[in-house]
C-alpha cells in the first residue's frame, strides 16, 4: 500500500482530503501544525479526525509564527467579520487572515516528513475556487512546489520516484466539498473551522461571522444541508 502524508488542520477541507486519500487506497501519515495561530483549538479537533480515521501515524509540528506575525491569525490584528465574501474574493486583495509563507512552510515539513517514510504522495487541502486570494491556494504554487521537492531531496535527487503534491480540492466549490464528502461519509460535526471561536460551558461555539464560518455556512446552505457545528 502506498504512503501518503496529509496536511491535517481539523477543518472542513483538510478533513475531506483526508477521506479522498484514503478511499483512494493510500496509508495516510497525518500532519498537524501549533503554529501560534489564534484557533488552536482546531488542533483537538485534528487529534479527534485522524484517531477517528485511523491513520498510521499523526504528527503534530511545534513551530512559532507568531514571532514574525503579520496576520490576524498569528498577530495582535483584529479578525474580520461580517465582510462580503464575494467582493472580499473578487477584488483580488490578500485578506489579513493569510499567513505570510504558511502552506510553503507546512509543506515543507510534509516532504521531510515524506523523505522520512519513503513516501512520495502529499495531500494538502488548497481551494482555489472559494479563497482565490490566497497566494498559496493557486495550481501555480502546486505545480511549483512538486518540481522544487524532486529537486530538492535525496529521494528526488536519487531518482527514485517523483513527488507528487495531491490538491483533490483545488477546483472544486464549497458546496461541492460538502456535497463529495458527505457522499464518502466524512462526519463534518468533529471539524472545526473558526478563526475566534468562544468557548462556554466546556462547548466550542463558531463565531459565525469570519471569514471561515462564512465560507462554511454558505457552502452547506448550498448544498441544502444543515452545519453541524454549533455557533453563537
Amino acid at each position: 500500500m502506498k504512503k501518503a502524508i496529509v496536511l491535517l488542520s481539523g477543518g472542513l477541507d483538510s478533513t475531506t482530503v483526508l477521506a479522498l486519500a484514503q478511499k483512494q487506497g493510500f496509508a495516510t501519515y497525518a500532519l498537524s501544525f501549533d503554529y501560534g495561530q489564534r484557533h488552536d483549538i482546531e488542533l483537538e479537533s485534528a487529534k479527534k479526525i485522524a484517531a477517528l480515521y485511523q491513520v498510521q501515524d499523526h504528527k503534530i509540528a511545534k513551530i512559532d509564527l507568531r514571532i514574525f506575525g503579520g496576520s490576524a491569525l498569528t498577530d495582535e490584528i483584529a479578525v474580520p467579520k461580517n465582510l462580503s465574501i464575494t467582493n472580499e474574493t473578487e477584488n483580488h486583495e490578500i485578506p489579513v487572515t493569510y499567513v505570510p509563507a504558511r502552506n510553503t512552510i507546512f509543506l515543507s515539513y510534509a516532504l521531510a516528513y515524506a523523505e522520512t517514510i519513503q513516501a512520495f504522495d502529499i495531500f494538502i487541502g488548497v481551494n482555489a475556487v472559494d479563497y482565490s486570494n490566497y497566494p498559496d491556494c493557486r495550481p501555480d504554487f502546486i505545480k511549483a512546489f512538486e518540481n522544487l521537492a524532486t529537486l530538492a531531496t535525496a529521494a528526488g535527487v536519487a531518482g527514485k520516484d517523483h513527488f507528487k503534491i495531491h490538491a483533490p480540492l483545488m477546483n472544486w466549490s464549497k458546496k461541492e466539498i460538502i456535497e463529495n464528502g458527505l457522499a464518502i461519509g466524512v462526519d463534518y460535526s468533529q471539524t472545526h473551522s473558526c478563526y475566534d471561536p468562544i468557548i462556554k460551558n466546556n462547548q466550542i461555539f463558531s463565531c459565525g461571522k469570519c471569514d471561515s464560518c462564512q465560507l462554511r455556512l454558505a457552502g452547506f446552505a448550498a448544498a441544502n444541508q444543515k452545519d453541524p457545528i454549533n455557533y453563537i
